[in-house]
């Protein structure tokens, strides 16, 4: 009857504050402890925590927190980036699934297709984009030596072969490939036109033309105009004597009817001055 008589003598505002700590009570769940509070999630939008007992101690739901768990396996729901099997294989080959005869759009396209399948995982692309740059080397050294090797098979050629050979070699050097495809084009340009006016005139305009243009490219490296003109002239008469030899053992099927023996002689004539103002020092 005391406690009865208690109960009946609390104010409206002690009732009231009574009323409202058995309703929160409730929401949480527990059994009367007073510092049990719902807890809003704070750090992400994708997670929900409560705090137990009077410390801070916290439950954490099994849920993926953010986006960046779903993409590096955090959280409960992430998905795993899939791993390259063959990253510790030593041979590149086998590494990219290529036979060692494998050409280099084969392996270009393993390269490709490994790095589409396990994009994301950066010790996987490490490993195959290694495995590409030890063949591509390989291949380059491959190259190297075998390019090496032949200059030495050819300077051993040269130095085992008879002296009037090596006499001749003396006056004969390689220009850059620039040099030789520039005066090539001249000496084809001058071939093509005696051909499209082969029916009109003879090619003795583009003969001279010819010649003067071979005689400016050997005094450009004689320094003299002498010594140029005579090389001009004698491989002008030596291709045309050859032209003259060679081209009655064509074949007619092969000879257009408009194709005089002078328009033939001067195009064997202007392969003469090529190799003359090109190779020769």
């Amino acid at each position: 009857m005391a406690s009865h008589d208690a109960v009946l003598t609390l104010s409206p505002f002690d009732m009231t504050r009574t009323r409202r700590r058995v309703a929160m009570e409730r929401i949480v769940g527990g059994r009367g402890g007073r510092n049990q509070w719902p807890i809003p999630a704070m750090s992400c939008p994708f997670s929900r925590k409560l705090r137990k007992g009077g410390r801070g101690a916290r439950e954490e739901c099994g849920v993926v927190r953010c986006t960046m768990d779903a993409t590096f396996g955090g959280g409960g729901g992430g998905v795993a980036v899939p791993k390259f099997p063959r990253m510790h294989v030593w041979d590149p080959y086998r590494r990219l699934g290529v036979t060692r005869d494998a050409s280099s759009e084969e392996i270009r396209g393993a390269r490709y297709f490994l790095l589409d399948q396990y994009a994301g995982h950066e010790p996987s692309e490490e490993s195959i984009e290694g495995a590409y740059e030890k063949i591509i080397m390989a291949s380059f050294r491959q190259r190297k030596k075998t390019k090496i090797n032949l200059k030495t098979r050819l300077k051993k050629r040269v130095e085992e072969s008879p002296p009037w050979f090596k006499s001749l070699l003396e006056f004969v050097e390689l220009p850059p490939t620039d040099v030789i495809l520039r005066r090539f084009a001249l000496f084809a340009f001058m071939g093509g036109w005696s051909i499209t006016n082969s029916a009109e005139t003879g090619p003795a305009f583009q003969v001279a033309v010819s010649l003067a243009a071979c005689i400016y490219f050997l005094n450009d490296k004689m320094k003299s105009i002498a010594r140029a003109s005579i090389t001009g002239f004698l491989a002008l008469a030596v291709g045309w004597i050859c032209g003259s030899t060679v081209v009655p053992f064509i074949p007619t099927f092969l000879i257009r009817p408009t194709w005089s023996l002078e328009l033939l002689t001067s195009l064997v004539a202007y392969v003469f001055l090529f190799l003359a103002c090109t190779f020769l020092k």
